[in-house]
């Protein structure tokens, strides 16, 4: 084999090692099937997302996965495959999910999600959650009800108190003064 060409595999096995290491998610996905307008309709859907959708080799995939440390990752590289390396631990998997539902060509094989090699239902599990902001949001309005909660109990013991149903303060203030 001519060293050029040698070389050129080993910078791409590295580089699919490299982003299967640092990105936070990787789904494989078998896309035969799919025409080129699907294709394309599904990067840009992915690209939205800050999620990156390459082809590459099998074989150089499974060596990267290798390299990697991602052994079990070999078992779904086969047949023509795309992986879709995501910043976000969800977007990958919700995006790939939910353009498999409208074309069934597209096939969910697997993936790695934090560092660890994940099956075909973990991925899907994954795509049920919401994106990162998502999460957020949801966490700051369980963190915000007890808050709230005060503050509206507050509230309606001020308005009660306005009303001139005011309690007395302290038990000096209820008893009479003593001239």
């Amino acid at each position: 084999m001519n060293q050029a060409v040698l070389e050129t595999k080993k910078g791409v096995v590295a580089e699919i090692a490299d982003k299967l290491k640092n990105s936070s998610s990787s789904i494989v996905a078998e896309y035969r099937g799919l025409s080129v307008a699907e294709v394309t309709e599904l990067r840009r859907a992915l690209r939205e997302e800050g999620v990156e959708m390459k082809v590459y080799k099998n074989t150089l995939a499974c060596r990267a996965a290798e390299a990697a440390g991602f052994e079990d990752l070999k078992n779904v590289l086969t047949g023509p495959n795309a992986i879709a390396f995501g910043t976000d631990e969800t977007a990958a998997s919700r995006i790939l999910a939910k353009f498999a539902k409208k074309h069934p060509a597209l096939v969910l094989k697997g993936g790695v999600v934090e560092g660890k090699v994940v099956d075909l239902d973990t991925v899907k599990e994954l795509s049920n959650l919401p994106n990162r902001e998502g999460m957020l949001s949801m966490l700051l309005s369980v963190l915000n009800a007890p808050v709230s909660s005060f503050a509206r109990a507050v509230n309606a013991v001020a308005e009660a108190r306005g009303n001139g149903t005011e309690a007395p303060a302290t038990e000096e203030a209820a008893a009479p003064a003593e001239a």
